[in-house]
């Protein structure tokens, strides 16, 4: 995650108690096919880290799966909850990352640039030989792995970034970041009334073009999986769990909009999306680590999750979901995650 408010413990209380603003990601060197910036596309080279819980994150866990990079791009998963120096690898045996050898993401932005004032951010591509970070763009990461490395994906890997409809997909993002993707962010950590009444407003309003974009259309942007429906799923996969109380965006749950509902839970139950989702690291990093908004640490029982495997009936709408392509093939071993079910 990528706040300015901070990382950590004390930047963690700040939250609604300072002006929130999304910092922009400091280290932004791309891998490229032809290695312009110094950092070629090579199996094996690199490590992507993440959290679960972080939405920013999950694009590039979602956009893995599907192009099918798992054996080319290796993944370290960070505990969701974090202390005074951010990300912190204490899931794996040793408190170490078994490949990069580390306790804490901070090290890899220290290899990188010592002393660096920014905050340790998800999703991040380290460098193993190295050791050093090589960017934490979470904008620009998932684009790349659907561009740059192509050479690489599986075969049958869908386009999540066709050429021809780019200019659409850019601009239903940009929508959708402002006042979603990050606007659930501004009126969850809002530090006044005001502030906070213009972000709600605009969290619904564009879930309201989207919903109507959306009632007969399957996808947002073509008749297949973009990266413009990655971007929004995995906002609306949080929204009912952590972003309808905790950031009190609670005009209407997901769950009571039929058409988002429906969209959800389609790319919810299609292989590459819900199988890299774990609600339970969601909603322990949101309720414990975000102290400033909630201060006793409780972690609600609710919602319900089973209702995400039920039929949605969106292919009565067509749609192929990867295009000329087909579905990614198992979750590796020891990359899955829970399903749904009740509390």
């Amino acid at each position: 995650m990528n706040d300015t408010a901070g990382t950590g413990s004390d930047g963690n209380s700040a939250y609604g108690h300072k002006p929130f603003k999304r910092s922009r990601s400091h280290f932004a060197d791309r891998i490229t096919a032809d290695g312009r910036d110094g950092w070629p596309v090579e199996a094996g080279r690199y490590r992507l880290v993440v959290s679960r819980a972080c939405p920013w994150a999950s694009r590039a866990l979602v956009s893995r799966r599907l192009l099918g990079l798992e054996s080319a791009l290796s993944l370290g998963v960070t505990d969701p909850l974090q202390d005074d120096r951010s990300w912190r690898f204490t899931l794996d045996a040793g408190g170490r990352d078994p490949v990069l050898g580390i306790r804490y993401l901070s090290e890899a932005y220290d290899a990188r640039e010592r002393d660096y004032p920014g905050g340790v951010s998800v999703p991040a591509i380290v460098d193993v030989p190295s050791g050093m970070l090589v960017t934490n763009d979470y904008q620009q990461i998932t684009l790349d792995l659907a561009t740059e490395w192509t050479a690489l994906h599986r075969p049958g890997a869908p386009d999540l970034y066709p050429e021809p409809l780019r200019a659409e997909i850019d601009e239903v993002m940009e929508g959708i970041y402002q006042d979603v993707n990050n606007g659930v962010y501004r009126a969850g950590f809002a530090d006044g009334q005001s502030t906070y009444e213009a972000a709600y407003e605009a969290v619904f309003r564009r879930l309201e073009q989207m919903s109507q974009r959306l009632a007969d259309h399957r996808y947002l942007v073509g008749d297949t999986i973009t990266e413009a429906d990655i971007r929004f799923f995995t906002t609306l996969v949080r929204f009912d769990a952590v972003y309808h109380g905790h950031f009190k965006c609670n005009r209407r749950k997901l769950a009571e909009d039929p058409v988002l509902w429906a969209y959800a839970r389609d790319l919810y139950q299609t292989p590459g999306f819900g199988d890299t989702v774990d609600f339970h690291h969601i909603k322990q990093h949101y309720y414990r680590v975000h102290t400033g908004i909630n201060p006793t640490g409780i972690v609600p029982v609710g919602p319900d999750l089973s209702g995400w495997l039920t039929p949605h009936h969106r292919e009565q709408l067509g749609g192929r979901p990867f295009g000329d392509g087909t579905p990614p093939g198992p979750v590796p071993d020891g990359e899955a995650v829970p399903a749904p079910h009740r509390p």
